[in-house]
């Protein structure tokens, strides 16, 4: 009896094997292609013994067997042409990845550099408007009248004034302020800036000057001149930057490019952010007044140490003319200790120095970033012996007891820094 399907016979079966066969050999099971190693087979022989596996005719994926018949069943063999499904082929074959390249580090550099630099630039330029638009410009130094033909060079007319503007009861009390009202100038310095190294002169409070005529900086009323003599620091009391200004050009006859002013509570601020100013203090000082009690001595000052330092005048024999060296000595100090690396390259000092300074310093419309950091080191220059420190010269006190200034050694003293020369004059 035939089990085989109608019209089905072991003679129309022929050869071959698979689904359905009545042969006693069993169906060969399909063989994916191999993927060769090292060298080619010969033609027409395998691969180390394996029979010649199905060809694929015409891309349809239909095998024919190695006797040439093809099949028509509609059975998809699951494979392609020598491509296995999931991945590549062995070693050289197709889809195999390569040696991997060496890394180019001079292109990794550059690319660090550049990226380096990207930074540096847009952190720079953003710190300068950050710190442009902190500046205080309040000083309008063109409501000065009559003023001087400039010289060479330039020059800054600095002011620590005695305001305490924004303190509370115990910042006063800490900082032995008092509570006076309105503000005075503790002390004026005039910074000349040039090719032959900067010169730092100290004007002293007390100085007997004459009050010009001026123009009134908020009522724009012209005042003439009477011929007043008052102490110098009284011009600013009666009007302000704009008429101390007046004032000194007047009685110098020395053109000032840019003021700069800093109050008590900015000050102390200033010397705290930098972590503090070393000064190297001569004698003893004990003044109740300032609040100073210094051993002589190398030591680290803090804000509230400095600002009693540099306001100290009772306890010194000069009085005032030897509290202006101390104010010249710290302030060349403090801007040493800003202009180090330890300042400028460290952002967690950097900013909180900038922002203790800025937001507490005073200056004239004209004033740019720029000015200020030439300022800062010509200051510097000066602590570093490559300028020079005076005093005003003073001849003694006029006949209503302000200390009178030597007119002769003025006029040449004002003649060389108009000139940018090297000055000779001497304060003694």
């Amino acid at each position: 009896m035939n089990d085989w399907p109608e019209r089905w016979s072991d003679d129309n079966r022929g050869n071959r094997y698979g689904r359905g066969s009545a042969s006693a050999q069993p169906e060969g099971a399909r063989v994916m292609r191999q993927v060769r190693r090292g060298p080619a087979a010969p033609p027409g022989q395998g691969y180390g013994g394996v029979p010649r596996q199905p060809s694929y005719v015409n891309g349809q994926g239909h095998g024919g067997y190695g006797d040439g018949a093809v099949r028509d069943d509609g059975y998809d063999s699951g494979y392609n042409t020598g491509q296995v499904y999931g991945g590549g082929g062995g070693s050289g074959g197709p889809g195999m990845r390569g040696p991997r390249p060496a890394p180019n580090w001079r292109r990794r550099i550059k690319l660090t550099a550049i990226t380096l630099v990207t930074v540096l630039l847009v952190t720079t330029v953003a710190t300068y408007f950050w710190a442009d638009s902190k500046l205080n410009r309040e000083v309008d130094l063109s409501k000065v009248i009559d003023r001087p033909e400039a010289g060479e060079g330039t020059n800054y007319l600095i002011v620590g004034s005695d305001s305490r503007a924004g303190m509370s009861a115990e910042e006063k009390k800490k900082l032995h302020t008092g509570s006076a009202e309105g503000k005075r100038t503790d002390s004026m310095m005039i910074l000349h800036t040039g090719g032959n190294g900067p010169t730092l002169i100290s004007l002293p409070r007390d100085s007997n000057v004459t009050i010009p005529s001026f123009r009134g900086s908020d009522s724009g009323k012209l005042y003439e001149a009477t011929g007043r003599q008052v102490k110098l620091n009284a011009a600013y009391a009666e009007d302000g930057p704009e008429l101390l200004v007046r004032t000194v050009e007047a009685n110098t006859g020395l053109h000032i490019d840019h003021y700069v002013e800093i109050g008590f509570a900015g000050f102390a601020n200033i010397v705290d952010a930098v972590g503090g100013v070393e000064m190297d203090i001569p004698q003893d000082i004990k003044d109740s007044k300032s609040g100073a009690d210094f051993k002589k001595g190398k030591q680290t000052l803090n804000g509230e140490e400095a600002l009693a330092f540099v306001r100290t005048r009772y306890a010194l024999a000069g009085s005032d003319l030897d509290r202006t060296k101390n104010q010249q000595k710290f302030l060349s100090a403090l801007a040493n200790q800003v202009a180090t690396p330890g300042t400028v390259l460290n952002p967690f000092k950097l900013y909180p120095t900038m922002g203790a300074g800025l937001d507490s310093l005073i200056v004239d419309k004209d004033m740019g970033l720029w000015d200020l950091a030439s300022m800062f080191w010509a200051m510097k220059g000066v602590s570093g012996g490559e300028g020079k420190s005076m005093n005003m010269p003073i001849s003694g006190n006029s006949a209503n007891g302000n200390l009178q200034w030597d007119t002769a050694k003025v006029k040449t003293l004002v003649e060389q820094l108009k000139n940018d020369e090297t000055v000779t004059v001497s304060d003694k």
